[in-house]
């Protein structure tokens, strides 16, 4: 028992410290990047809606920043990640919202679980997508009146802009690469490797 708790103890010592082992130049570009993703979908609020209430700057928008520009090599942050749980995510919650009623102890909690298993089908787990689910249900007046607009925009406009910025500053020095090309492989060849389904052949039909 007490070997599995050092064994443990070590593990953590070890993931911890790796963790803070991030490169001062990895830390300026992640940095940089955030601000410029974020910062481009604040100027697009400012411009089109001025100082009337937010839309286009959803909460969930500042944990993909972490992801996609903080933590690059992580399977989450990829492209399909993004962007296909942001979109799934958000169709969740706005479908939620207009089903039910709005009782918050209901719908809440229903936006969260569903996108979780929406994400997990269509192999597209992003964890902020979660926040984005639970917005459609629990944001402003102005977000539910939306209605399914509120997956165009914020969502998917937001994502393209995050993205975009994202495949210019992970890409600047050779550090740094994005999207992570030895998972986008890997899921390629995963997809090979399935089996097909054959239709059985006309003697095994007679037989």
């Amino acid at each position: 028992m007490k070997h599995k708790i050092k064994r443990g103890l070590r593990i953590s010592r070890y993931i911890i410290y790796r963790e803070t082992l991030v490169d001062y130049r990895e830390q300026f570009w992640s940095a940089l990047g955030a601000m410029v993703g974020i910062g481009a979908i604040a100027w697009l609020q400012g411009l089109t809606l001025g100082k009337e209430e937010n839309i286009f700057l959803i909460g969930s928008f500042g944990a993909s920043s972490v992801l996609v520009y903080g933590a690059i090599q992580s399977p989450l942050a990829q492209p399909r990640n993004l962007v296909g749980g942001h979109v799934v995510s958000a169709l969740v919650g706005v479908t939620v919202h207009m089903l039910l009623a709005d009782i918050i102890w209901i719908t809440a909690p229903l936006a969260a679980a569903l996108s979780i298993v929406a994400m997990q089908i269509t192999k597209t787990l992003h964890p902020p997508g979660g926040a984005t689910a639970l917005i459609a249900v629990i944001g402003s007046e102005k977000i539910k009146s939306l209605g399914y607009w509120y997956v165009l925009s914020p969502v998917l406009t937001g994502c393209l802009i995050l993205l975009m910025v994202a495949l210019i500053f992970n890409n600047l020095t050779p550090a740094r690469s994005y999207p992570n090309r030895s998972i986008t492989s890997w899921r390629r060849r995963n997809r090979r490797a399935r089996p097909r389904k054959h239709a059985p052949s006309m003697a095994t039909r007679r037989g």
